[in-house]
């Protein structure tokens, strides 16, 4: 059974009643996302686009891997072609798809579905009005301190980049 609590634009929130066999039924307030992107656009040179981000909840600038929401009937590769071209400016020849991860599975139906972006082209950025985002460029070996050091704090970003990092590690 679901109980829709809230509607958002972006999500909603349900209380849902699961069955556990002959115990007492479970309730959980779920969110329910439409499910999400994110892209590791890497230039030719081997230098990764990332983006400084404002996010509001945490009232902090990230340094993140550019991401988006997915709409109504959207595939997830069109998605991140979308969202990397809106927030980094930067248009791929290459889209390939690379990991797919629940973000917070113990609230939340989001999966994320991620790509490795390459071949780009600099086509120039379309934020939306609430946007606040500044490209940066940081070299694959930068990136590895920063995330040795805890300098990365957006849990896809640290999910996508340790999963390539360590990819490109073993062959």
């Amino acid at each position: 059974m679901h109980e829709r609590l809230l509607t958002t634009r972006l999500f909603s929130v349900e209380q849902r009643t699961y069955s556990a066999g002959e115990k007492e039924p479970i309730r959980r307030d779920v969110v329910v996302h439409p499910g999400a992107v994110v892209v590791l656009a890497i230039l030719d040179d081997h230098r990764v686009v990332m983006i400084r981000n404002y996010r509001y909840p945490v009232e902090e600038e990230l340094l993140e891997l550019p991401a988006g929401t997915m709409e109504p009937d959207e595939a997830p590769i069109e998605t991140a072609r979308r969202e990397l071209e809106e927030e980094t400016g930067y248009r791929a020849g290459r889209m390939q798809p690379f990991v797919t991860f629940f973000t917070s599975p113990g609230i939340c139906t989001e999966r994320m579905h991620a790509f490795v972006a390459s071949d780009l082209t600099e086509v120039g950025q379309n934020l939306q009005e609430d946007e606040r985002i500044v490209v940066e460029v940081v070299g694959l070996e930068e990136v590895r301190r920063m995330l040795l050091a805890g300098r990365l704090r957006d849990g896809k970003t640290i999910a996508v980049l340790s999963s390539y990092l360590l990819a490109a590690s073993t062959g």
